[in-house]
């Protein structure tokens, strides 16, 4: 047994029955697994229902023969003490405690049961297998934030020894930095990456402007999978070229693992043997396949806490080839909470104002990174990074474009910032709307 899977069991995650569970999940045939679905939704509200108090309350009066009935939470709604969350049986010390986190605006402490966490792991490394990886052995050159209190700093780093992994700092992405990144790849077998999207393409822009392809220096790099914050079509080119390995796409929050994974006909397959995941509109009605709406997702296994028609935040679709089994996902658009809204009424998603934006800015590479906050209902401020400021030229072009794809008559505001901020592990929210 190698050193992870033995952490795993030592702190009480029984992976081995885990992974045996999941792979009789998916030998069941089209129809078992319908019924399986059907019966494990229907088990795990019986269960909260019946062991707790929370959620009890919050699901009163329904009807649990029919799935409509069951109530959409949010995270507002989980934010009270987890004491008063918890199932009956269940405490602090005996499960999987984590906090997510708060890219959403609301952030929370959250409990998974052992076994609930111990199938999460249980599937991250049956994806990664897709990709000849193993995710408790192979190296990995880790992209990710990291706490910065000296009992989560030594916690996270603890984790990486027992992954196999090394930590790239994504709080300083300066030329100087990214070249000691470089010489860590030279010097390493790695045979992944993985990490925030945002950090991963800072890098990948200071290999291009050297005139390096990563797998070239270090061989033994396999894929590349970003995570946690979009992936822009010209970015993944981007990657690929200058990383020379596939980019590999995961949608996950850590309330839940693994929501889906890009396999190699590069489709989103989304992970049916522990979430259910539907798309609904604003009325809580799911939509046909094909039609863009809230992302609702239930753990179906998650005792400890319940994560039951889960209003995750985002807003996606399926493809309209899924089958209840094999759903895909099509397309991830962004938060519900990062609306545009415009004088005119118009709304947009703000990835869409960051993408247009993106088109002008990021044709020289001056500019490094930079994000958009909407201050007023027709203020918008754009904070960047550059070796040089832009030029009224090239605000003005800027302008031109919002202009052209959203309105006119919008008051843009720039400013040339040293750094962005981040948050505590490092995301940079690429959108944000003040209204």
């Amino acid at each position: 047994m190698n050193l992870f899977n033995l952490s795993l069991k030592l702190n009480g995650f029984p992976i081995e029955e885990a992974t045996k569970l999941l792979k009789q999940i998916q030998n069941q045939n089209k129809e078992e697994y319908n019924n399986y679905i059907k019966a494990k939704r229907r088990e795990i509200v019986d269960y909260h229902l019946k062991h707790n108090p929370f959620y009890k309350n919050f699901a009163k009066n329904i009807d649990i023969t029919d799935w409509s009935s069951i109530p959409v939470m949010t995270k507002r709604d989980l934010q009270q003490p987890l004491s008063n969350r918890l199932s009956e049986g269940f405490s602090k010390k005996n499960v999987h405690l984590h906090k997510t986190s708060g890219s959403s605006g609301d952030p929370f402490i959250f409990a998974k049961d052992k076994f609930c966490h111990a199938l999460t792991w249980a599937k991250i490394m049956d994806y990664y297998n897709w990709h000849d990886i193993n995710a408790a052995t192979s190296k990995q050159a880790r992209f990710y934030g990291i706490p910065l209190n000296k009992t989560g700093y030594y916690k996270e780093r603890l984790k990486d020894f027992l992954n196999n992994r090394y930590r790239f700092s994504v709080f300083d992405l300066s030329d100087e930095q990214l070249e000691k990144n470089l010489n860590k790849f030279k010097s390493t077998n790695f045979e992944y990456m993985n990490g925030y999207t945002n950090a991963i393409v800072q890098f990948a822009k200071f290999l291009h402007r050297k005139n390096i392809v990563l797998a070239d220096v270090c061989p033994s790099l396999k894929i590349c999978i970003v995570t946690s914050e979009m992936l822009f079509e010209d970015d993944k080119k981007l990657l690929e070229n200058t990383l020379g390995v596939p980019i590999i796409n995961e949608y996950g929050a850590a309330e839940l693992g693994l929501i889906a994974f890009e396999n190699q006909q590069h489709e989103w397959v989304v992970n049916t043997s522990d979430l259910y995941v539907e798309i609904l509109d604003a009325d809580n009605t799911v939509l046909p396949h094909g039609e863009e709406g809230r992302v609702v997702i239930t753990s179906l296994y998650n005792k400890a806490h319940p994560f039951i028609r889960y209003d995750l935040g985002d807003v996606g679709k399926l493809s309209g080839k899924s089958t209840f089994k094999n759903p895909i996902l099509e397309k991830l658009t962004g938060r519900t909470n990062d609306v545009v809204l415009l004088p005119s009424g118009k709304k947009a998603a703000g990835l869409t104002f960051y993408y247009v934006t993106k088109i002008v800015i990021e044709d020289t590479a001056n500019v490094k990174e930079f994000i958009i906050e909407q201050l007023k209902i027709d203020t918008f401020k754009i904070s960047y990074t550059s070796n040089q400021k832009l030029t009224e030229t090239k605000k003005e072009k800027i302008i031109k474009a919002v202009e052209t794809y959203l309105e006119s008559s919008l008051t843009i505001l720039f400013e040339h910032k040293e750094q962005l901020d981040r948050s505590n592990r490092g995301k940079l929210k690429q959108f944000t709307s003040y209204l």
